[in-house]
């Protein structure tokens, strides 16, 4: 069961890495002047910046909205299913994982194995809500959401300077 309880938390590291990376751009960044302002010296260089940090939250947001699909065979093969005691019987399989902010526990069971097209199966599933993983989507959209506020306005003012110009 480790096994499963180890995967999850690879998932949910995988978005927190993702989030660190997001700092990262950051530390990146020019030191800031006297007036403790960066100094950009173009709307093209803030877009820059701007899309990388989204990058890097849309990648942590999307570790956690969107689980990982295997097929039938990998799940029955993984290393998973192959730790439990006693095994599992071979018309079953088991997925343990995160979706949004829900721990779900699926049991597929197989009925027939018919050498052409997929499987059939009756899957039947658990769902639990984990609280802080849903306040954690929400500042990652949140975030998402600011980032692109700020990417249009310095595209507006970027334009309103190359107007300004002629």
């Amino acid at each position: 069961m480790w096994n499963f309880v180890e995967k999850v938390y690879m998932k949910i590291q995988d978005a927190g890495q993702h989030f660190v990376k997001s700092f990262r751009i950051f530390d990146s960044l020019p030191p800031p002047n006297e007036q403790g302002k960066l100094d950009f010296k173009s709307a093209e260089e803030v877009v820059h910046v701007v899309n990388s940090l989204m990058g890097c939250l849309q990648r942590g947001c999307s570790a956690l909205l969107i689980p990982k699909k295997r097929t039938i065979s990998e799940l029955q093969q993984s290393r998973n299913v192959k730790s439990l005691q006693p095994p599992l019987p071979p018309d079953l399989a088991v997925s343990f994982y995160v979706q949004s902010h829900k721990l779900v526990f699926a049991v597929y069971h197989i009925l027939s194995k018919e050498g052409k097209g997929p499987p059939k199966f009756d899957v039947f599933q658990v769902e639990s809500s984990v609280p802080w993983l849903s306040e954690v989507l929400v500042l990652f959209s949140v975030s998402l959401q600011l980032c692109q506020q700020l990417k249009n306005k310095v595209s507006v003012f970027a334009q309103y300077k190359e107007m300004s110009v002629i």
